[in-house]
């Protein structure tokens, strides 16, 4: 991969690109990297104050479903490589308005690829940001690579549906696609809907951590450096046409987080925790829990290297110092979002 020149990163001031972009950046400052994002309510330029000026990086603020702007993308970059993270990820918001995830999530990738496929001759990778929620819930299975995507929700439909439209040029362009799906991706700057980062702002406003229905859901978490070493890694080492899993070791349930966040936040004493803690209602389908191997990327020599007890410290802290981070958004000041009481992804 020496002879890399140009990086384009979509969704590259979201939580995991503005990181990834930060990371790449540092990591290749010989790189020209440009970030094609549309500032939707979940970015902030915040995140990329550091490197805004950098003469090696690019912004430019646009939709991937735009096939004009794509296609001059490609036509005059000469793009090497592509990670594609641009996507609606939100699953409650995912049920009351499915034709925007459809829309973003396959038509945005469906653009991506007839631009790219244009330029395959030249194109050295093309990867695409997945999730572990296409394979489905799981009490038992732990999912590996090969195991079928049973998606129940609009938005891990809409991420599969991605999946297949990769492959499909993969199959017939020999687009040099690799397709990742990691686990809950936590860690700094990540926007509060989200579970970490939702509980964390409800308990700086003094306010109880909501909770969706009382089945025994869990997670398993990864710290926002691992994810981004993992696909750095892919990038380096990965083979073209395969999928990789990025799974993490930490599994936690909903109940036990919320109340390691009050004992962390709100300082109170065990016995006070539970009344931290409120019960709202479920919404109609709900995924217990995502297990995933990862020995295939542990072959290529990734480990995750963040424990949880400091991944989870460092965010803290992180909130913590930064209580306005998300107080303005691109367009004035950032309301706090109505899904704040009803998310446990």
């Amino acid at each position: 991969m020496d002879s890399i020149k140009t990086v384009l990163v979509t969704g590259g001031s979201g939580f995991i690109g503005s990181h990834l972009v930060c990371s790449l950046l540092k990591r290749h400052p010989e790189w020209q990297i440009y970030n094609l994002d549309n500032l939707d309510y979940c970015c902030s330029p915040r995140s990329l104050e550091s490197i805004e000026n950098k003469a090696n990086y690019t912004f430019i603020k646009g939709d991937i479903c735009n096939t004009q702007l794509v296609n001059n993308i490609f036509n005059t970059q000469n793009v090497d490589v592509v990670f594609h993270l641009a996507a609606k990820t939100h699953v409650d918001s995912s049920f009351q308005s499915p034709s925007a995830f459809k829309h973003v999530n396959i038509d945005g990738t469906r653009v991506l690829l007839a631009a790219a496929s244009q330029t395959c001759h030249r194109l050295q990778r093309f990867i695409h940001v997945s999730t572990d929620e296409v394979y489905g819930s799981s009490r038992d299975e732990v999912f590996d690579e090969n195991s079928p995507m049973r998606p129940s929700n609009p938005y891990s439909v809409s991420k599969a549906a991605a999946e297949d439209l990769v492959r499909s040029y993969w199959e017939r362009f020999k687009l040099p696609v690799i397709i990742t799906r990691s686990n809950n991706i936590y860690g700094p700057q990540q926007y509060m809907d989200k579970v970490i980062p939702k509980f964390l702002t409800l308990l700086q406003m003094n306010k109880k951590c909501t909770i969706q229905g009382s089945l025994p859901k869990s997670r398993h978490f990864l710290f926002i450096d691992d994810a981004i070493n993992a696909l750095l890694l892919i990038l380096e080492k990965g083979i073209v046409g395969e999928v990789y899993n990025i799974g993490a070791n930490c599994e936690i349930g909903i109940v036990p987080l919320a109340r390691e966040l009050v004992k962390m936040v709100q300082k109170v004493p065990d016995a006070e925790l539970n009344d931290w803690l409120e019960f709202v209602p479920d919404r109609p389908e709900v995924d217990i829990r995502y297990p995933i191997k990862s020995e295939k990327l542990q072959r290529l020599g990734w480990k995750a290297e963040v424990s949880w007890p400091e991944g989870i410290e460092r965010t803290v802290r992180w909130y913590q110092d930064h209580p306005d981070f998300w107080s303005d958004g691109p367009d004035g000041p950032r309301a706090i979002p109505s899904t704040l009481e009803n998310t446990n992804e």
